[in-house]
Order: structure tokens, then C-alpha cells, then sequence
């Protein structure tokens, strides 16, 4: 079946009138919608966030916060709801508008008519200038250009805000820190200077010389058990002489115990110097023994000297030499009770010497742990100060104006051409479905094609209908045309302009359509 192309014109020269009425009826309302339509002004300004003026490497802002990041965050704060309803009340946008609108309504609007543009930044790896384009919509252009400059200054403030704020809170963060942690500081070196005056005589930095005090004092304490045991024999075979013999064959020693342990200690403190050195804690020990050895015979010699006045009887050689073991024999215990006790006091400092070794361990370390977090807080302190000091001079990463927004010449919308196009090419379609429809449902029968299909028999010819001249035009012309055209050219806009002006302008209605179908289809 081959398409008929003469006889579809046909069909549609004969309903082109109904085309012609709705392409001008579709005219009309795009006419009458574009000239009632408000015109509406953008007003633009633009922002670049310039990179800080002070090497990183030299020194650095405490504000870590990428360019798009803020402006995010700046965009938030400005279109928040207080913002907006102070910003509409600062500015005016709504005097004299009837009916006022909400609350609500007023940020909304305000939300969908101020557009914050970012473009540039760091994208895949590659940097580039971030620059804000801030712009409002309004019917008028000074109101527009005004509130556009308004929220660039907005912009401006809430930036300054933003990063002082965030060096500002980490100069306090960082002051009260160093502060804590002084105080930490102080009390653990409080803690560690009482423990070592609770433990003075048993703290690691002097347990060598404690061990080798030890070592001295042990090496006597065997030396005065030799001299002890010496001491008693000698004795035990005086008298067992003299019980028998009645005299003392002995040689008799007439020299005091004290002048005989200072004979033996100046021995023994020659044989130490031919090893240790003079500063060493056995040379200075037996020093010490010896100066008070040589301050007792002087005072034994003193008192020796012999009185005129008196008369009395000289000893035996026996007495003398017994009398002379006891005081040795007395001198040497008294000297090794001594000793025993500073031996039993150096073993306790000695054994408690670990344990307080860990504790103090513990507390230095302790001590060095808060140290070094008070030296990197200070540290950190001055950093976040140059950071603040930084932002106070606005030498770091800032927002700056290009180029401010100046009052439109030209309204941004409505496209009036475009809607009177849409108008004439909308009422063309309505044409062509009209027409459509009208064919459709058509159930005559009027190519030989149709009888065929429909019948199912083969014509031998075909006598088309012949009309009169009169008829022909009649038929083909529509009732009342001229009365729909003129409705068309004149009545729909001047409907058209009575809507707008008496009961809803244009846009909002257009709008609130728009609005509400969108809610049904959701």
C-alpha cells in the first residue's frame, strides 16, 4: 500500500482553516503571555578566593580549610532562615507587596532567587583560580544590583568570620593547654623531689657507692673479728702463764689500744693509697679513722701526763698488759657493734634501692611524657599565634571582589520572542491534532482504496462528487471563523492582561501550576 500524498494535502488544505484558527489562537496567547509577563533583572557579581600571600614554608594559617569547603559552608550560613527574613527586612524586598508573604514563603524565594556559583578549584590534580559568581533575580535592576552587593558583603564578612574565628579558637585551645600542662609539669617534678627526700639514703644515683662502702665495712668487720680473736688467745695464754710462772715472760706492749689502732689504720691507709686513688671511698674512709684515732691518743697523751700530787702504787706488768687487752678487746666491740648497725642500715638502703629505682623510673617518665607534650604544645601555641596574626592581616587565603554587581540595563527574562514562537508553534501542533482527530473519526468512504477495503468488491471506475461553486466554499469555510479569529488576536490577550492584573500576575500563576502538578506527579 503506497501512501497516498495527494490526497492527505487534500484532507488537509480542506481543514486549513481550523489549522490557520488555532496557529493564530496559540499566537495570541504567546503574544499576550509575553507582553504581560514582568520583566526580570539579574544583577551579577564576582569573587575570587585568592591563595595566601605568606610562603607555607615560612609561615603557616591554622585554618586547613579547602577554598570549595568554605564557600559551602558560607553558603549555608547566609541562607539560613534568620539570615534571609533579616536580609528581606534590611533590604525592603517585599514592601508593597499584596498580599505579604510568609515567613516561609520569603526564604524560599529568596533561596531559589540568589544563586552562588563556584567554579575552578583543585579538580583531577589540577589547580585553578576558584572563582564565585553571586547573583539575584529581582523585577526591578536596583533592587537586584543592591541585593546582590548585600550578599557579596555577606560573603565578605562570614569569611573574615570563619577563619579568625578558627585561628582565634586555636590560639585559646593551645593557651589552656600549655596552661594544663604547665600545671602537670610542676606537680611532677613536686612528686618526684618528695620521693627523693622520702629516699635520700636509698636512691640509684649513689648505690655504688653505698656497695662499696659495704665492701669496707665488711673487709673491717672480718679485720676486727681477726683482731678479736687474736686479742682473746693472747690473753687466755697470759694468764695461763702467769698461773703458772707467777711472772710475765711476755713482751709488754705500754702503748695504748687507740695508739695501736692508729698505728694499724695509718698502715692500712698507705696500703690503700698504693692502689686507690686519694678520692676513693676506702682512702677517704680510712682518712677518717685515722683523724679520729690520732684526736683520741692526743687526748689519751694529755691525760697520761703524771701528777706530782699524787702517790699511787705502779701496776704489775701482769695488770698492765690485761688491762691493756681489755680496753682493746672493749674498743674493738664497741667499734664492731657500730659497724654491724651501718652494715644492716647500707643492706636495707641496698635492698629497697630497685623497687624506688622503678618508682622513680615511673615518675621520671611520667615527667618526660608531660615534658615533651608542654614543649610541642608551646611549640603548637606559637604556631596557631603566627597563624591568628596571619588571618588578623588577612595574609592568608582570602575571598576578594572582582567585580561588583552594577543595576542591569537589559532584563535576563522573559524571552518574549521565544514565548510568542512557543505560543504560534503550541496552537500549530493543536492545528494538526485537531485535524488528525477530525480524519479519524471520518467513517466516509472516499478513495477507491477505502471501497475495496471496506466492501470488499473492485470498482470498474469512480465519479468523484461534483458540488457547486457556492457549496464548496461553504463547506469548506468554518462557521463563525472570523468571530474565533478575532477572539483569538484580541480577546485571549485582553483576558489574558485582566488575570494578571485583577486576580494573579502571570509568572505566579504560571508558578503555582507548575507547583502543583509537579506535587500530583510526585
Amino acid at each position: 500500500m503506497t501512501f497516498d500524498f495527494k490526497f492527505y494535502l487534500s484532507l488537509f488544505l480542506r481543514r486549513l482553516p481550523w489549522f490557520i484558527l488555532l496557529s493564530l489562537v496559540g499566537l495570541g496567547l504567546g503574544l499576550g503571555v509575553a507582553a504581560v509577563l514582568p520583566p526580570t533583572y539579574v544583577a551579577e557579581a564576582r569573587l575570587l578566593v585568592e591563595s595566601e600571600q605568606i610562603p607555607g614554608d615560612l609561615a603557616e594559617s591554622t585554618v586547613r580549610v579547602e577554598a570549595t569547603e568554605q564557600l559551602q559552608i558560607i553558603q549555608q550560613r547566609i541562607q539560613t532562615r534568620a539570615e534571609l527574613i533579616e536580609l528581606a527586612n534590611r533590604l525592603g524586598i517585599y514592601e508593597g507587596a499584596s498580599p505579604q508573604p510568609t515567613p516561609d514563603d520569603i526564604v524560599k524565594d529568596l533561596r531559589q532567587r540568589i544563586r552562588i556559583v563556584t567554579t575552578g578549584g583543585e579538580a583531577r590534580g589540577q589547580r585553578q583560580a576558584t572563582i564565585v559568581t553571586v547573583s539575584f533575580a529581582d523585577a526591578s535592576a536596583q533592587l537586584a544590583a543592591r541585593v546582590t552587593n548585600e550578599v557579596v558583603t555577606m560573603i565578605l564578612s562570614e569569611d573574615v568570620a570563619l577563619r579568625t574565628g578558627v585561628s582565634s579558637d586555636t590560639v585559646d585551645f593551645f593557651t589552656q593547654e600549655v596552661e594544663r600542662l604547665d600545671r602537670e609539669v610542676a606537680l611532677r617534678s613536686e612528686r618526684i623531689l618528695a620521693f627523693k627526700q622520702a629516699n635520700m639514703q636509698a636512691l640509684p644515683d649513689s648505690l655504688d657507692y653505698r656497695r662499696n662502702q659495704q665492701a669496707v665495712i665488711q673487709e673491717r668487720l672480718l679485720q676486727i673479728e681477726r683482731d678479736l680473736s687474736s686479742l682473746t688467745e693472747r690473753r687466755t695464754r697470759l694468764e695461763e702463764v702467769f698461773s703458772r710462772t707467777g711472772q710475765v715472760s711476755v713482751a709488754t706492749d705500754t702503748r695504748t689500744p687507740e695508739a695501736r689502732q692508729l698505728q694499724e689504720a695509718r698502715d692500712a691507709l698507705t696500703r690503700a693509697l698504693a692502689v686507690y686513688s686519694p678520692q676513693h671511698p676506702n682512702v677517704r674512709l680510712l682518712e677518717s679513722q685515722v683523724a679520729a684515732l690520732e684526736r683520741i691518743v692526743a687526748a689519751q697523751a694529755a691525760d697520761a701526763a703524771p701528777d706530782p700530787a699524787e702517790t699511787e702504787a705502779p701496776l704489775s706488768a701482769f695488770d698492765l698488759q690485761v688491762a691493756d687487752m681489755d680496753a682493746q678487746i672493749a674498743q674493738l666491740t664497741e667499734e664492731k657493734a657500730r659497724l654491724t648497725a651501718t652494715m644492716e642500715e647500707l643492706t636495707a638502703t641496698i635492698d629497697a634501692t630497685p623497687g624506688n629505682a622503678i618508682a622513680l623510673e615511673t615518675l621520671e617518665r611520667d615527667y618526660a611524657n608531660v615534658r615533651q607534650q608542654y614543649d610541642t604544645a608551646v611549640a603548637r601555641k606559637a604556631q596557631a599565634e603566627t597563624g591568628d596574626l596571619i588571618e588578623a592581616l588577612s595574609k592568608g587565603q582570602k575571598i576578594s571582589i572582582i567585580e561588583q554587581a552594577e543595576v542591569p540595563r537589559q532584563p535576563d527574562s522573559p524571552n518574549r520572542p521565544l514565548i510568542a514562537a512557543a505560543g504560534l508553534g503550541g496552537g500549530m501542533m493543536l492545528g494538526l491534532a485537531l485535524i488528525l482527530l477530525i480524519e479519524m473519526t471520518n467513517t466516509a468512504i472516499r478513495r477507491p482504496s477505502e471501497l475495496t477495503a471496506r466492501l470488499g468488491i473492485t470498482p470498474f471506475a469512480t465519479v468523484p462528487l461534483m458540488r457547486e461553486p457556492d457549496e464548496t466554499q461553504r463547506r469548506s469555510k468554518p462557521a463563525g471563523g472570523g468571530a474565533v479569529t478575532t477572539v483569538a488576536l484580541i480577546a485571549l490577550p485582553a483576558a489574558l492582561a485582566a488575570i494578571h492584573m485583577l486576580v494573579m500576575p502571570i509568572d505566579d500563576l504560571i508558578f503555582t501550576l507548575s507547583d502543583a502538578l509537579q506535587r500530583a506527579i510526585g
